[in-house]
C-alpha cells in the first residue's frame, strides 16, 4: 500500500510558505493539507478560501481541505472555485450529509467525512458509497502539536474493514500526532494518507522530514 503524506500548513511558517512547500514536495509529499476552523465547531479560528487561492499559485500539489466548521455546505462552491481538490467535513456539523457529499463531487472535488475521536464509525456507515475519503482524527481537533491517541489505531482497522466489506476504494486519512514514531501503527492498521504538521514544517529540513515518515512505513524514497 502506498503511503501519502499531506503536510499541514497549520504548522508552516507563513512567511516562508513557498519555500517550505517546495521542500516538502521535494521530499515526496503528495498533498497539501489545510485545516479550516470557525471557532464554533472547534475552539480555534484559522484559514479560509483566500489561503486556498494563494496556495494554488504556490504549488501544483492537490489541496486537501478539512473543514471543522458548522454548516460546511455553505462553503462547497467557494472552496471548489478557490482550487481545493479534497473537501472533508464532519457529519455532526450538517443535517443532510449525503446531499453535501453529492454536491462536493458535483463540484469536481473528492468528498470526505471526518470522525473525531469520540465519533463512531456508524456515522458514515450509510454513506460509504458516497465517500472518496474517510478522515480519522487521532487527536481532538482544534490545535496542532498534540499526541496521537492510541485508540485511533483500532478505529482505523475497523474503518478499513468496513470499506473493504462494501467494496469501497476510499482513502483512509489520519490526522493528529503523526510522527516518525507513531505513523507505523495507523499505516499497518489500514490508513494510507497522513496529515503531518509539526513533524514536517516544525523540522529544519521538511524534505527529509517527509522522507523520514515514509521510511517509518517501509516505503523509503
Amino acid at each position: 500500500m502506498t503511503v501519502r503524506i499531506a503536510p499541514s500548513v497549520l504548522s508552516a511558517d507563513l512567511g516562508r510558505l513557498k519555500e517550505q512547500l517546495a521542500a516538502a514536495e521535494q521530499g515526496g509529499a503528495e498533498w497539501v493539507h489545510v485545516d479550516v476552523m470557525d471557532g464554533r465547531f472547534v475552539p480555534n479560528l484559522t484559514f479560509g478560501a483566500p489561503l486556498i487561492r494563494a496556495l494554488r499559485k504556490l504549488t501544483a500539489l492537490p489541496i486537501d481541505v478539512h473543514l471543522m466548521v458548522l454548516e460546511p455546505e455553505h462553503f462547497i462552491d467557494e472552496y471548489a472555485d478557490a482550487g481545493a481538490a479534497v473537501f472533508t467535513f464532519h457529519p455532526e456539523a450538517t443535517v443532510h450529509v449525503q446531499r453535501q457529499l453529492a454536491r462536493v463531487r458535483e463540484r469536481g472535488m473528492r468528498a470526505g467525512l471526518a470522525l473525531n475521536p469520540a465519533s463512531p464509525l456508524g456515522l458514515v456507515e450509510e454513506v460509504v458509497e458516497d465517500l472518496d475519503l474517510l478522515l480519522i482524527m487521532s487527536v481532538n481537533p482544534g490545535f496542532g502539536g498534540q499526541r496521537y491517541i492510541e485508540a485511533a489505531t483500532d478505529k482505523i482497522r475497523r474503518a478499513r474493514a468496513l470499506l473493504q466489506s462494501r467494496g469501497s476504494a476510499a482513502t483512509i486519512e489520519v490526522d493528529g500526532g503523526i510522527t516518525a514514531d507513531t505513523i507505523r501503527a495507523p499505516w499497518s492498521a489500514g490508513a494510507d494518507t497522513f496529515v503531518a504538521g509539526t513533524a514536517v514544517f516544525g523540522e529544519a529540513d521538511p524534505a527529509e522530514a517527509v522522507r523520514r515518515l515514509k521510511r517509518a512505513c517501509g516505503t523509503a524514497v
